[in-house]
C-alpha cells in the first residue's frame, strides 16, 4: 500500500472516552470518513486519531444521546483525505469557522453599505437632475412671460386685434407689469413639469437603451421615451397648469391668487375638476414632448457623429479640466440654443391644435361642459380650421426662445451641477 502522511492539529494524546475534545481546548471537531467497501479494514486503523484505542462504540463516535454543551467549539479546523487510483492522497486543510463568520457578516455589513451609499448618490444625482430641469424652465420662462402672456389672449379671451394693437391696450391699461400677469402661477407650474419632463425622457430612454442592448438610442426609441416623459408631466402638472388658466381668463381677479382659485374650483366643481382636459393634454402633451426631445436628441446625435463634432470631442478631452462650463456644452453655446429652437417649432406646429383644445376645455364650467371632439369641432364651426391655430404666430415668438433657452440652461446646469 502507499504510504501516506495524515497530520492532525492539536489532536489529543489520550484517549477520551465519552468526551473526545475538552470544553475548553480548540480541537478538531469529531466527524466521518466515507470509504468504499473494497478497502480493506487496516486503512482504517491508518486514518483513526485514536489509534491503539480499546474497541468502543464511543470510538467510531460521539454518542447521539451526548449534550452538545459537552463540546464548547470556539475555533472549528477540519481535515480532509481524499483517495485517488493511483494511491492514497491527503490534504491537510484548516479553516477556522469563526474567522469565515466574521467575514461573511463584514462582507454582509460591506455591501450594506455600498448599497446605501449607491442609493444616496442616486439620489443626489435625481435631486441634481430634477433641479436642472427646474431652473431652466424658470429662466427660459420668465425671459418670454410677455409672449406667453400675449398667446393666452389669442387663445383664451378670444382676441381679434393684431400683435402690435394687443401690446398697446396691455402696456396702457395694466402697464409693463401686466406682461408678466400670471408669471407666478407659471413658473410654479412651469417648473416641475419641465424638471419631471427632462428627467422622465432621460430616464426612460436610458432604460430602452438598456433593455434593446444597442450602442446608441434610436428615432423610434427616442419618440417613445419622449411622449412616456410627456404623459408622466402632464399627469403630474396638470391641477397648477389648470389653476393658472383661470386666473388670466375673465373674472379669475376676482379669485383672490392661487389659493382662491384652488379653493374656489374644489367648492364649486370639484377635486377632478383639476384634472379637466387631462385627455387632450395627454394627446397633445405625449407627441408634443415625443417632437421636441427627439428631433433635439437627432439633431444632436447627427452633429457628434460629424466629422466636426468629433473634432470638437475630441478637442474637449484634450483640454480636460481646462474648460469653462460654457465649453464644456458637447454642442457649444450657439448650436445648443439654435437646435432647441428648432425642437421647440417642430413640437409647438405639430401639436397646437390639441393645445386650442385643451384651453377651451379648461374654462369649461360644469353645466356646459363638452367633449375633447366636441370642443373642438365647436372651434371649427365657429371659426373654421384656422380657428386651431388662433394665436400661432406668438405662441411660435414664444416657444423658439423658450425651447432654445430652456435647453441651453438645462445642458449648462447639468453640467455645473455635475449631473451624471
Amino acid at each position: 500500500m502507499p504510504k501516506f502522511h495524515l497530520q492532525f492539529k492539536n489532536s489529543l494524546p489520550d484517549y477520551q472516552p465519552y468526551l473526545p475534545f475538552p470544553s475548553n481546548s480548540n480541537l478538531l471537531v469529531p466527524g466521518g470518513l466515507f470509504i468504499d467497501p473494497c478497502f480493506p479494514s487496516s486503512l482504517l486503523d491508518l486514518v483513526s486519531p485514536f489509534k491503539g484505542s480499546p474497541p468502543s462504540k464511543n470510538t467510531a463516535c460521539v454518542s447521539r444521546r451526548q449534550k452538545r454543551e459537552s463540546v464548547a467549539v470556539k475555533d472549528l479546523f477540519f481535515l480532509s483525505v481524499s483517495l485517488s487510483s493511483d494511491g492514497l492522497v491527503s490534504e491537510h486543510k484548516e479553516c477556522q469557522l469563526q474567522n469565515e463568520l466574521n467575514k461573511k457578516n463584514k462582507g454582509a455589513v460591506a455591501q450594506v453599505k455600498q448599497k446605501v451609499r449607491v442609493t444616496r448618490r442616486g439620489a443626489v444625482n435625481t435631486t441634481k437632475h430634477l433641479w436642472a430641469g427646474a431652473i431652466a424652465a424658470m429662466v427660459s420662462r420668465t425671459f418670454v412671460a410677455p409672449l406667453e402672456r400675449l398667446k393666452l389672449e389669442y387663445i383664451v379671451r378670444g382676441e381679434q386685434r393684431n400683435i402690435f394693437e394687443l401690446v398697446k391696450k396691455i402696456a396702457l391699461t395694466q402697464g409693463l407689469l401686466g406682461f408678466w400677469k400670471g408669471n407666478l402661477i407659471n413658473v410654479l407650474r412651469t417648473a416641475p413639469f419641465k424638471a419631471v419632463n427632462f428627467y422622465a425622457y432621460d430616464t426612460y430612454r436610458k432604460q430602452l437603451l438598456r433593455l434593446s442592448g444597442n450602442e446608441e438610442t434610436t428615432n423610434s426609441e427616442r419618440f417613445i421615451a419622449g411622449a412616456a416623459a410627456g404623459i408622466t408631466a402632464t399627469v403630474l402638472c396638470l391641477p397648477l397648469d389648470t389653476i393658472r388658466t383661470k386666473l388670466v381668463a375673465p373674472g379669475g381677479e376676482a379669485l383672490g391668487g392661487v389659493i382662491g382659485a384652488f379653493r374656489h374650483m374644489l367648492q364649486t366643481e370639484g377635486f377632478f375638476s383639476l384634472y379637466r382636459g387631462l385627455v387632450p393634454s395627454i394627446v397633445s402633451m405625449a407627441p408634443s414632448a415625443a417632437v421636441f426631445y427627439s428631433v433635439y436628441d437627432m439633431l444632436k446625435s447627427a452633429y457628434l457623429h460629424s466629422p466636426e463634432g468629433r473634432k470638437r470631442i475630441q478637442n474637449m478631452r484634450q483640454m480636460g479640466q481646462d474648460l469653462n462650463a460654457l465649453d464644456q456644452l458637447e454642442l457649444g453655446p450657439v448650436r445648443t440654443l439654435l437646435y432647441g429652437a428648432i425642437a421647440g417649432a417642430c413640437a409647438e406646429v405639430a401639436t397646437y391644435p390639441f393645445e386650442v383644445v385643451r384651453r377651451q376645455l379648461q374654462l369649461q364650467v360644469q353645466a356646459s361642459k363638452m367633449g375633447a371632439l366636441a370642443t373642438g369641432l365647436k372651434i371649427v364651426e365657429q371659426g373654421g380650421i384656422p380657428a386651431l391655430y388662433a394665436g400661432l404666430i406668438p405662441s411660435l415668438l414664444q416657444v423658439l426662445p423658450s425651447a432654445s433657452i430652456s435647453y441651453f440652461v438645462y445642458e449648462f446646469m447639468k453640467i455645473v451641477l455635475k449631473v451624471n
